[in-house]
């Protein structure tokens, strides 16, 4: 069921929040262990939120619009009584948490209920969530194949159906990317427009939280109910709370199909989606940015330098405990000369000066998502265009100029992928200007009524 059902039978009486929470957890136990989507789950604490929920409706109060709903958070978060592992060996012998996230905390004012901490890149530091402390996390389409990451073991949790909803962190795409290698909803909102407080960073000048559903309107209910102002959070920009739930229909809003750099790097069937949603939604108005490319170089650079200056500590004296991968990545960080990343912030600059033109001829531009479809596990090599690209970085080539300046956007999943030639899920991403996420429920919201979008059924996640 939807997170949105959940919440409405148990307001209704027709069933209670331990007893959604009872089969959520059994779930859980029957069928995590082939998806490796949990690295905690958090049975007492879920049991007693359920509890407050359930004594809450008896006492005639309103438990909120996520009433009883059980929610997945990526182990980036804090959750009070447990370490904050964010993927990582050298943080499990971190002291617990004395207070959940205030993402986590809004959700749970919202009624929902926390079932466990996810599995995730160390550091948030990948794209594809293949563990090596941990174990890889599985797409729940086919057990062989990444998930996507940084936040996979939430989009795999999500796209499974062990809970209805997920939240994540993105810093060049990792809401993003495994929403469209599992084939669920994903958003990444505007730079600063929620709390970061409690999520712990890999690069703070592009990090950002947001939800994974199996429905639009759930994703809606979900980032509705993280919207707060957080006074402790130097990061947010507060805002005026602007619900989006229930927004429908593109009238008035002028679409935009990225073209340029966006038609290049990516296998037939992962580029497919943005033709077929130019044609649902009737657009023609093509916009090639400038400085694309360029925007993505100045991420990499900048990301690499600022978790290597995050991380500079335990890279000086437990190099070891860094999974090698990610180690080298921060090693790599840390050496590079200072006037590169100087020049890497100018571009990014410029570049955010020439998406900021791509608004003045359209308010939502559709763009690919995925270069390709879900990779197997230990892909290290992958062949694009005539080409041989490191797989597991190339799966955030359109996601991380958006990235890099903050801009709001969607990852939609294509309801049948075999639309696109594809037999594993595929997607689009939607972008708009800042604070425009209104816009991207709306057309997001005529896809699906034109049953283009949706989550495609798991065949392999039984």
């Amino acid at each position: 069921m939807s997170a949105a059902t959940i919440a409405a039978a148990i307001r209704a009486g027709t069933t209670t929040a331990a007893a959604v929470l009872e089969a959520t957890l059994a779930d859980i136990a029957a069928r995590d262990g082939a998806l490796n989507c949990f690295t905690a789950v958090t049975a007492g604490r879920a049991r007693a939120e359920a509890a407050a929920v359930d004594a809450a409706i008896a006492a005639g109060r309103d438990p909120g619009p996520l009433a009883g709903v059980p929610l997945a958070v990526k182990n980036l978060f804090d959750l009070e009584g447990l370490p904050t592992l964010a993927g990582s060996k050298i943080r499990r012998d971190a002291p617990p948490a004395t207070e959940d996230a205030f993402a986590v905390q809004l959700l749970r004012a919202a009624g929902a209920v926390v079932v466990g901490a996810t599995n995730m890149d160390e550091f948030a530091f990948g794209f594809s969530t293949e563990n090596s402390h941990a174990g890889p996390t599985r797409n729940p389409h086919d057990r062989t194949r990444i998930a996507g990451g940084s936040s996979g073991g939430s989009a795999a949790a999500v796209a499974a159906g062990l809970t209805p909803i997920g939240i994540g962190s993105d810093t060049n795409g990792s809401i993003r990317v495994p929403a469209g290698l599992c084939g669920i909803w994903g958003l990444k909102p505007t730079y600063g427009r929620l709390s970061r407080r409690g999520a712990h960073l890999f690069a703070g000048s592009f990090d950002h939280v947001g939800p994974f559903a199996r429905g639009l309107d759930d994703l809606a209910l979900v980032y509705d109910a993280m919207q707060g102002e957080d006074p402790a959070d130097p990061a947010q920009t507060p805002r005026a709370f602007e619900p989006v739930s229930g927004l429908r229909g593109q009238e008035g809003i002028r679409i935009g199909i990225a073209a340029g750099y966006f038609e290049r790097g990516g296998h037939p069937e992962a580029l497919a989606p943005v033709a077929l949603a130019a044609e649902a939604l009737r657009a023609t108005t093509r916009i090639a940015p400038a400085l694309v490319a360029e925007g993505r170089a100045a991420a990499l650079l900048v990301t690499l330098a600022e978790g290597a200056n995050l991380h500079a500590p335990s890279l000086r004296i437990r190099a070891d405990d860094f999974d090698p991968l990610t180690r080298d990545r921060f090693l790599a960080g840390a050496l590079l000369p200072a006037q590169w990343i100087t020049q890497a912030q100018r571009v990014r600059a410029a570049w955010a000066r020439a998406a900021a033109r791509i608004f003045e001829d359209c308010d939502v531009l559709v763009a690919p998502l995925l270069p390709y479809v879900a990779p197997p596990i230990g892909t290290a090599m992958i062949e694009v265009d005539g080409a041989t690209v490191p797989a597991r970085p190339h799966l955030g080539v359109y996601t991380q100029p958006f990235s890099a300046i903050g801009l709001p956007a969607m990852a939609v999943p294509l309801a049948d992928p075999a639309l696109a030639g594809a037999a594993l899920p595929v997607g689009l991403q939607l972008v708009a200007a800042p604070w425009r996420e209104d816009l991207l429920f709306r057309v997001a919201a005529s896809l699906l009524d034109a049953g283009l979008a949706g989550c495609p059924t798991p065949k392999d996640c039984a």
